[in-house]
Order: C-alpha cells, then sequence, then structure tokens
C-alpha cells in the first residue's frame, strides 16, 4: 500500500480526494492536514510515502512547508496538487524540492498515476505545464522570479494581494523585522521600489488576479 498524506485547507476539497483515491487498492490515506505546520508534523509522525501538497494553505504556505520537509528528509515524495497553473509555482515547488505537480484541472486518473509514479521514485509533471516549461526554456525566457528563494516568492505573493508586513509576518509566524527585511531583498532582486511595483508585476505574470 502507498501510505498518503493530503494536505489542504479545504474539507470538501480533501473529501474529494478520499472519494478518488478510495477507487485504488494500492493507496491508503493515512492522514488528513490543512496547514502547512501540520504538514510537517503528521510528516515525521506518519512517515508517508507521498505527500500531497497544496500550496495555498493558512499559516505557513505550502512552499515553506516542502521545502522543511525536504531539509529534513531529502528523499521525501512530496506531489503538489493545486490550482495554479503558472509555471513560475511549478519552478518554486520543485526547487523547494517537490517530486511532481499536477493542477486540480487534471482528469482524475492523473492523480492517481501521479502518485504511484513518486512513490516509485519517479517524478510527474502535468502535461501540460512539462510544455509549456519546455516551451520557455528553448527560448531562453527565465521569469524575473528565478533568483528568488521559496520564501522570498511566498512574501511577494502576499504582498502582490495586498498584506502588510505585520500581517505577513503573523501569517508566516516571523518576526515584522525579518519580513521587513526580506522585503527589502524582493525590491532589491526584482528592482522595485514600492509595493505597488510587486503588485503590478505580479498581476502582468498571472501570479494574482484581479
Amino acid at each position: 500500500m502507498i501510505k498518503v498524506i493530503l494536505a489542504d485547507d479545504h474539507a470538501v476539497v480533501r473529501a474529494g480526494y478520499k472519494m478518488l483515491l478510495q477507487n485504488s487498492e494500492e493507496i491508503e490515506i493515512i492522514a488528513e492536514v490543512e496547514t502547512g505546520e501540520q504538514a510537517c508534523k503528521a510528516f515525521v509522525d506518519h512517515n508517508p510515502d507521498v505527500v500531497i501538497m497544496d500550496l495555498s494553505m493558512p499559516g505557513m504556505g505550502g512552499l515553506e512547508a516542502i521545502r522543511r520537509i525536504t531539509i529534513r528528509d531529502p528523499d521525501a515524495n512530496i506531489l503538489v496538487f493545486s490550482m495554479h497553473e503558472n509555471t513560475v509555482f511549478v519552478d518554486q515547488a520543485l526547487n523547494a524540492g517537490a517530486k511532481g505537480y499536477i493542477t486540480k484541472n487534471s482528469a482524475p486518473d492523473v492523480l492517481i498515476k501521479a502518485i504511484k509514479e513518486i512513490a516509485g521514485g519517479g517524478t510527474y509533471i502535468d502535461s501540460d505545464i512539462a510544455q509549456h516549461m519546455a516551451f520557455q526554456k528553448a527560448r531562453d525566457q527565465d521569469t524575473p522570479f528565478s533568483g528568488l528563494s521559496t520564501r522570498e516568492f511566498e512574501i511577494f505573493c502576499l504582498l502582490a494581494e495586498g498584506l502588510n508586513t505585520s500581517e505577513i509576518a503573523k501569517r508566516l509566524s516571523l518576526s515584522y523585522k525579518t519580513v521587513a527585511n526580506y522585503t527589502t531583498q524582493i525590491k532589491n532582486k526584482l528592482n522595485v521600489k514600492t509595493v505597488a511595483e510587486i503588485a503590478r508585476m505580479a498581476i502582468s505574470h498571472n501570479i494574482v488576479q484581479l
């Protein structure tokens, strides 16, 4: 049996996962969590074969949870299952240590196929996303966000969504000063001076939507 942890903050979505995965006799859901912090703890407690990780969760986001889990165990098998189709998120997730990435628009059987592939030591990228990434690389199009660390990208997204430094610090359980320092680094790396410019950049690259 492939032991799986579900990490998604929407109970209805997790229920849908369970109904789908219960159709496979090879997969067993051993835990469900709804935050990145809980995902990290559940990984230690349950030693799963695969973690299905959403990126957008309250508190520590999925990207940071992936980073922390793979620092603890470089062989951890993490499959991102996200609404984000933008290849910027795919790059960030893979750089953080994920072994696969599929979107919530994927056909139902793709999730089962991806779990089995990753549990067997392979990787799995949604075919449409993989094609888009290959096209970008063929044209040598690095995004402006390639130089951001996982934590910097996470804070960039929250800034772009309109959260202020205090709100981000609370959301990510960081100090105000730490977030302020990250914000300065982000602005320097992206060559912008204001949060408004960050928001415009995020919108123009379809990272956040109006």
